[in-house]
């Protein structure tokens, strides 16, 4: 055995020449798309694109290296170079850098990509109005809360639509201290976009009288397939509360199913659309057999 270890390290070094010169030469591509997209004005940062290339790669990996590394080289990869297209940066919402939301945002930006935490969640989302291509690490809706954040994803002004393009952790489930699995939303100016297998969100302003078991069996009448439903508190209006629902599939502002939803809920329907959502990415805890 100790003959054939210089043999065995000797190879792991080509192996590591190759890797490395076919990383470098994956930049150059990806730096060349870039430029291509600037051209042509299309968006740089794709989580769909990311998320149809992460799916790819765990459906053909096998053996003993783990699908979560897998997933930690590929967003260091597409995080590093997206910083060199675009210097986009990133805003966590937390009270400070021991948070869970920092940890996950890390895992998903990539170690290269500058990060800032900010206490509030106003400030987190005010952090988007500098440039389009920054993005805000928020905390997950709650079944009830007052004065929620996401009320933001109900404007629709020019220039300043604000959506949400990603969940975390990203194919990873992290369990904290408290014993349950805390999670998070990517929001951004940034659009979301169909991976073809995504889970989408829909923003709602109802009359206040309509009750949410109603609100679930309208959306279910519809022809949605609902997962869940988030309420909160209309700021001064003690006449309507807002929602956020759920659903599986893809969905775009305006879409014709949201408009059908829309006129189910009648005159108690103040506002009726999609809000984002984020792509589905397999569970990086199953065996590398598919």
């Amino acid at each position: 055995m100790q003959k054939t270890l210089p043999k065995i390290r000797e190879k792991i070094d080509a192996i590591d020449n190759q890797v490395h010169d076919l990383l470098m030469e994956r930049a150059a591509l990806v730096s060349s798309v870039a430029l291509a997209k600037k051209e042509t004005g299309a968006q740089i940062v794709q989580p769909a694109r990311e998320a149809m290339m992460m799916r790819r790669l765990l459906g053909r990996h096998d053996g003993p290296l783990p699908r979560s590394t897998i997933i930690r080289i590929w967003r260091e990869l597409v995080g590093s170079v997206a910083l060199l297209q675009s210097g986009f940066t990133v805003t966590v919402c937390s009270e400070n850098e021991n948070s869970p939301f920092w940890d996950m945002s890390k895992d998903y930006f990539g170690s290269s990509v500058p990060m800032r935490a900010v206490q509030g969640v106003q400030n987190a989302i005010s952090s988007l109005s500098s440039e389009k291509e920054a993005f805000a690490v928020m905390p997950w809706p709650e079944l009830e809360e007052e004065n929620p954040w996401w009320a933001h994803l109900f404007n629709h002004q020019d220039g300043e639509k604000v959506s949400i393009i990603c969940a975390l952790p990203y194919g990873i489930e992290k369990e904290n201290d408290n014993n349950f699995f805390a999670r998070a939303l990517v929001i951004s100016k940034v659009e979301f976009m169909d991976s073809e297998n995504d889970v989408s969100i829909i923003g709602l302003n109802l009359a206040s009288n309509i009750s949410r078991v109603r609100i679930m069996e309208t959306a279910e009448k519809a022809g949605f397939d609902v997962m869940n439903l988030y309420s909160g508190l209309s700021s001064g209006d003690a006449q309507s509360k807002i929602h956020l629902l759920e659903v599986s599939g893809f969905l775009t502002v305006g879409d014709q199913k949201i408009q059908t939803l829309r006129d189910m809920f009648g005159e108690g329907c103040r506002y009726c659309d999609a809000v984002g959502g984020y792509p589905i990415i397999p569970d990086v805890t199953l065996d590398n057999a598919v």
